[in-house]
């Protein structure tokens, strides 16, 4: 209820919003999708964003069971790759969606992995100043961390993320079958955040992925589909206690500050996961230097990401200048020094008093890239 006084009046806007949704997992779900679309739709039509890879792959296959159930839909595409993720594709696609008269009642199906995801979110939260969309991940990357969360943006040309808005999904589909398609790097690239998630918060999980690394990599179905509901167990836990990264969502972020800049610094040319591994270790170190993680899980996740077949050392052509550089002007950084999420042990991060995150003075920064050369 409005409130008026002499000099002012008070609008009343506290509420409770209910962003809850269901991760649907199974294999070969297109057809289920369709019929969940017609039986318990989101919207009255669909706008299926996807990249120019998963487009030949899934996007016409997936048009089709939805046309069969009487599901209107149209497919919009964009060029596959980070180099996408900007706000002139995201402009292009709102104008594409306004040309085709989609309105406040339609919906987007996000498919693809995570660049497609964060596109398709961003463009599902701004357009019409916000339409429902659901995430259908194609990627591991995906399935276990963007597609859950509600993190949607762009990149500029002064970092990654830098434009973007909160904003839940209404479903999330995660098909374990659109895995067998993966380049080898795009399954190594999910695995790394796989490893990730058993560092921040669960060691018995950590203990899996060591065990069954090589099965990971030959795709076997029944260890995937157990990365894939552990990894969304473990994230979809930390989101529902700090849904808008004030506090334990920070976590997700290990390995991310340096991983961010390294990413950058290559033009995009490293893989996402290849970056996130190295920031990983770049980050387990400060941790170890400082009197925790022990020189013993330090070298369980190094050895690991060897089993993985990732990159464990920073390439020469990348300088720790430019590294501190990049995370000094992160959106999380303060007063020149960079904020890292940083591990007690495997299974445990640092809870720094509940803000899950400290600056760290540049020197431990320095001495953790160089001993990741």
């Amino acid at each position: 209820m409005v409130e008026q006084y002499e000099d002012r009046i008070h609008l009343n806007l506290k509420r409770e919003v209910d962003d809850s949704y269901d991760i649907i997992f199974g294999s070969g779900m297109f057809s289920k999708i369709a019929k969940d679309l017609k039986n318990n739709p989101i919207g009255s039509r669909y706008a299926i964003i996807t990249d120019s890879n998963v487009a030949e792959l899934y996007s016409y296959e997936l048009e089709k069971k939805l046309f069969s159930e009487g599901v209107e839909s149209k497919v919009f595409v964009f060029e596959a790759g980070e180099q996408s993720k900007n706000t002139d594709v995201a402009m292009s696609l709102i104008g594409n969606l306004s040309k085709h008269k989609y309105g406040r009642g339609s919906a987007v199906l996000a498919l693809g992995g995570g660049v497609v995801g964060d596109l398709a979110g961003f463009v599902a939260a701004t357009y019409l100043r916000g339409i429902p969309y659901i995430q259908i991940p194609t990627t591991i990357l995906s399935q276990a961390d963007s597609s859950i969360g509600g993190k949607t943006g762009v990149d500029t040309e002064y970092g990654k993320n830098l434009v973007g808005s909160f904003k839940q999904p209404s479903r999330v589909y995660v098909d374990i079958n659109t895995l067998r398609t993966l380049p080898e790097m795009e399954v190594k690239n999910g695995l790394v955040e796989t490893v990730k998630h058993g560092v921040i918060q669960d060691k018995d999980f950590f203990a899996y992925v060591e065990e069954n690394a090589q099965k990971a990599l030959e795709l076997d179905h029944n260890v995937l589909m157990h990365i894939a509901k552990t990894n969304c167990r473990i994230k979809g836990t930390v989101v529902e206690k700090d849904p808008h990264e004030k506090g334990l969502r920070r976590i997700l972020n290990y390995g991310h500050t340096a991983g961010h800049a390294i990413e950058k610094l290559s033009d995009y040319g490293l893989a996402h996961g290849a970056c996130v591994s190295m920031g990983m270790m770049v980050a387990g170190r400060i941790a170890n230097a400082l009197g925790f993680f022990s020189e013993d899980d330090l070298t369980r996740q190094e050895t690991l990401f060897s089993r993985l077949n990732f990159p464990v050392k920073i390439p020469e052509n990348i300088t720790d200048e430019n590294i501190i550089a990049v995370t000094s002007n992160d959106k999380k950084a303060k007063g020149g020094k960079a904020r890292y999420c940083l591990p007690k042990r495997i299974g445990e991060m640092n809870d720094y008093s509940g803000v899950y995150a400290d600056f760290i003075d540049n020197q431990f920064v320095t001495e953790a890239l160089r001993r990741t050369r």
